[in-house]
């Protein structure tokens, strides 16, 4: 199957950027900061009434109905609510699994946090923060995290597979995020650093031998290419692996911060570059392109005229689409990220990485197709 789909971001793992309002009368720019400027009880209500109706039924038939076969879940460390005072969203993922088995959909679940955080980004859990690899203890629970899914949902119909962690951070990518050095507490940053390729080989050596006689022959182990993917080489050969992906995630918008050149050609070399990478590594192992998007400067900062826009959209989102080609399949990022919809003034830029609005607005080239 190839996979085509979109991530659900922001649902049960909190990205202050896309979607501010849960954030509202507070300082923090991530969900642990978030838990600890509220008091329990508004903390959880908050969350509660954000999960009820972030996602529902509805958006799960409409993504089916435009012709995609997956969804990529991204899910925090406390899933299971066995880590107070984060409240857990396990019914959730239950949904989900009814909601995409009734479409015909298929769910990864992706692990997208850690205690401690894996990339010092919101998205791991905290800003700055990036320490989660040092703690034995730590590492040992998100592989207990990890089992735990693989035990509930395994054998399910809807399971496309288990991820086992989002994005741990490599040195260069680490030194020039625009969070390192952020943190909300210097002195709960001090420490942090980026994820060491040898641990990260240890770990998802150590993941794929214990999730593997939990899960269905026909489910997958995704690894995500820790920001170095041509660095794997027939590692998951060598280790006889059987049924798994590299992750990568390729997006022009950050491209963009260290080649500010934002015209198609400089795209074009880009992705020419990439699809040579991606061919070069699915040697060894299929490559999903699990997060990316047509967001990029050339369209945003581009002509107010709609159609003209579209256009620059369309261009772009060919580009990228021809150049995944080879690979096992993508997921965008993201299915929504305002609920309404509506990004004006400074977040226009915002709407592109909504998969509803790119398809509404006709930026994608194409309706999805799952026939292939």
């Amino acid at each position: 199957m190839k996979v085509k789909g979109t991530n659900l971001g922001n649902w049960l793992v909190l990205e202050k950027w896309m979607n501010p309002a849960i954030f509202d009368g507070t300082k923090a720019e991530d969900e642990t900061w978030l838990n600890r400027e509220l008091s329990s009880k508004e903390y959880a209500a908050r969350v509660k009434k954000h999960r009820e109706t972030y996602i529902t039924e509805k958006d799960f038939k409409k993504i089916a109905a435009l012709g995609m076969n997956t969804v990529r879940l991204p899910l925090p460390y406390f899933v299971f609510g066995d880590r107070k005072p984060y409240p857990g969203c396990i019914e959730y993922v239950d949904r989900a699994f009814s909601w995409a088995e009734k479409y015909g959909l298929k769910i990864i679940l992706d692990l997208h946090t850690t205690p401690g955080c894996q990339n010092g980004y919101d998205n791991g859990g905290i800003v700055g923060v990036c320490k989660w690899h040092f703690n034995k203890v730590e590492v040992e629970y998100a592989l207990f995290v990890l089992e735990g899914l693989a035990y509930r949902y395994g054998h399910r119909q809807g399971l496309f597979g288990i991820e086992v962690v989002n994005e741990p951070i490599s040195y260069l990518v680490y030194r020039f995020a625009p969070t390192t050095g952020k943190a909300a507490d210097a002195k709960e940053a001090e420490g942090s650093a980026h994820v060491g390729m040898n641990f990260l080989k240890d770990f998802y050596l150590r993941a794929y031998r214990r999730l593997k006689p939990l899960l269905a022959p026909d489910k997958a182990i995704i690894f995500h290419d820790g920001f170095r993917m041509n660095l794997w080489g027939k590692f998951f050969k060598r280790h006889k692996m059987e049924n798994v992906y590299l992750d990568v995630h390729p997006y022009i918008w950050a491209m963009e911060m260290f080649v500010p050149i934002h015209r198609p050609l400089s795209y074009r070399i880009y992705l020419k570059v990439l699809k040579m990478r991606l061919k070069h590594a699915g040697r060894n192992i299929p490559i999903l392109i699990g997060e990316w998007c047509i967001c990029n400067h050339y369209a945003v900062d581009g002509p107010k005229d709609p159609e003209k826009k579209k256009k620059r959209y369309q261009k772009v989102a060919r580009m990228e689409m021809k150049t995944f080609q080879s690979c096992a399949g993508w997921l965008y990022w993201s299915w929504k990220l305002r609920p309404d919809g509506t990004y004006e003034g400074g977040e226009a830029w915002k709407e592109s990485w909504d998969l509803r609005k790119a398809i509404s607005n006709g930026w994608m080239p194409c309706r999805y197709k799952t026939s292939d």
